[in-house]
Order: C-alpha cells, then sequence, then structure tokens
C-alpha cells in the first residue's frame, strides 16, 4: 500500500466521503433545526419556558455551524479539490474562529439547559427560584460575548504555511489549546458537567410525582428533561472523539502526503468531522 497511487485515492475517498456527508448534514440539520425553532417559539406551552428557550438558541447556533461548514465544502468544490483555507488568509481565520465560537457557545448552552433542568425539577423550593427565564437570557447572551472573545488569539496567530496550510504559528497559544482548551475548557469539564446535572435533573423527575404540582406541568417537565438528557448523550458520544483528534493533531504532523499514515490521518480527519457536525444535525430530533 506504499504506491503514492494508491494512496491519492485512498485520500480522495475521504474527501468525498466527508463532501457527501455534509449535503447530508446540512439538509438534515437545516429542516430539522428550523422545525425546532418553530415548535418553540409558536407553541403557547413552551412561551416562557427556560429549557425552550436554551433549545431556541442551540438550534440557532446548529444552523450557523452547519451553514459555515457547507460553505466550506462548497467553495472547495468550486476550487476543485483546493482547500480554501490555503488560499486566503482571512477565510483561514474566519473558518477557525467561526467554528470554534459556534462550538463554545453551543457547549455552553447545553451545559446551561442541564444545569436549568436541574433546578426547575428540584424539590427545594429556594434552588427552583434560581431558575428563570431572564437568567436564561443573561447566561446564553454573556456566553455568545465571552466566546467570541475567547477566539480573538487564534485570530491574531492564525497564518498560511505552504507545507501544512492554516495553522496556529505561536506555540504558546498551541500549548493552550492541547492542554486546556480541548482536553478541560471544551472536553472534560462541559461533558462532566452536562452529565452530572442532566443525570441529577432526570433523578428528580422520577420523584417529582410527590410533589404537589398539576399533572400537565409535571408532564412537561418529564419530557422537557428527557430531551436534555438524550441531547447530552448525542453531546458526548459526537463529540469526544473531534476532542481527542484535535489534540493528537495539534501535536503530530505528518509531513509526507505519500505515506499510508497520511492517509489514516487523513480518514481519522474526516470521520471525526462527520461525527461533530452530525451532533449540530441530528441532535434536534
Amino acid at each position: 500500500m506504499s504506491n503514492s497511487t494508491d494512496i491519492s485515492n485512498i485520500v480522495a475517498a475521504s474527501r468525498i466521503f466527508y463532501n457527501y456527508s455534509t449535503y447530508i448534514e446540512f439538509s438534515i440539520g437545516l429542516i430539522g433545526n428550523i422545525f425546532n425553532i418553530l415548535v418553540f417559539t409558536n407553541t403557547k406551552i413552551f412561551h416562557q419556558n427556560r429549557c425552550a428557550f436554551y433549545l431556541v438558541a442551540e438550534s440557532i447556533f446548529n444552523i450557523a455551524q452547519l451553514t459555515q461548514n457547507f460553505a466550506n465544502t462548497i467553495w472547495t468544490l468550486f476550487l476543485n479539490g483546493t482547500d480554501p483555507q490555503t488560499v486566503s488568509l482571512t477565510w483561514c481565520k474566519l473558518r477557525t474562529i467561526l467554528p470554534q465560537w459556534y462550538r463554545l457557545t453551543l457547549t455552553a448552552i447545553i451545559c446551561f439547559a442541564a444545569i436549568d433542568q436541574f433546578l426547575s425539577t428540584n424539590p427545594r423550593l429556594y434552588l427552583r427560584q434560581l431558575s428563570s427565564l431572564t437568567i436564561a437570557r443573561y447566561q446564553v447572551y454573556f456566553a455568545i460575548g465571552l466566546c467570541l472573545l475567547h477566539t480573538i488569539p487564534a485570530a491574531v496567530f492564525l497564518q498560511i504555511s505552504p507545507l501544512f496550510g492554516c495553522i496556529v504559528s505561536n506555540n504558546g497559544l498551541i500549548n493552550y489549546y492541547s492542554f486546556v482548551f480541548y482536553p478541560i475548557i471544551s472536553g472534560l469539564f462541559p461533558i462532566c458537567v452536562s452529565s452530572l446535572f442532566s443525570i441529577l435533573a432526570y433523578r428528580n423527575v422520577r420523584h417529582i410525582v410527590r410533589r404537589q404540582i398539576p399533572i400537565n406541568r409535571r408532564r412537561l417537565d418529564q419530557q422537557l428533561t428527557a430531551i436534555i438528557f438524550v441531547r447530552v448523550i448525542f453531546y458526548v458520544i459526537l463529540q469526544l472523539p473531534f476532542t481527542i483528534y484535535r489534540i493528537y493533531s495539534l501535536n503530530v504532523t505528518i509531513a509526507n502526503e505519500n505515506t499510508i499514515a497520511y492517509a489514516i490521518d487523513q480518514w481519522m480527519q474526516q470521520i471525526v468531522l462527520v461525527l461533530i457536525y452530525l451532533d449540530y444535525a441530528v441532535s434536534v430530533y
């Protein structure tokens, strides 16, 4: 399998796989997320509901994330297979900033939703009072701004390398991404937080029958908790491979494109990208 033609065919197959996956995910995700927004904004029972607000905010950012990825794929086709990140410094920066901003904001929203559902279903009154639509809005707006500010260093230190394409040129920033951002900030920490509070919320709902609340409210809490619980499961399963791969790719560079290691790396990259964008596409279902 050392023949350069065979390796080129393997790499080309990985890109074809990714392109078709992008078309499917964008189509499914666009329809699903728009439907999600319409349901939660036009159904009376969800008006002034904090969980519904989080789900609408997530759907908006899901659409943005899928759109920027679809745009990059289409632009690559117009350039006859050349990644626009390797020829345009502006797009190199945007293609890194936007996905990072959207992903980090979505991560925060998922954590907020899990925590809020735990608070709103808690039998203790003082904890339930910590959950309000006003607080939810402030949390999301704050997360949007903070996550955008977080992308500024990447915008400053990104450059196009003739050999490696669009890369981060600052070693300190590379170390930060390798040892802090991917493993902790966008990896282990939100996974633990969202998993813990979604499980606690699920436990609360199982005992909610003991509380004197209307049956319709009880059913709504149970349904929304189930939605958040399943959403967190999707998040953990589909986001974790990308986090692991990003840590690996920041620390391991394969310069020779005519090796089987390069072909394997390309397939790994395409698969984890398909998985992470699948999270933005199918989670609404």
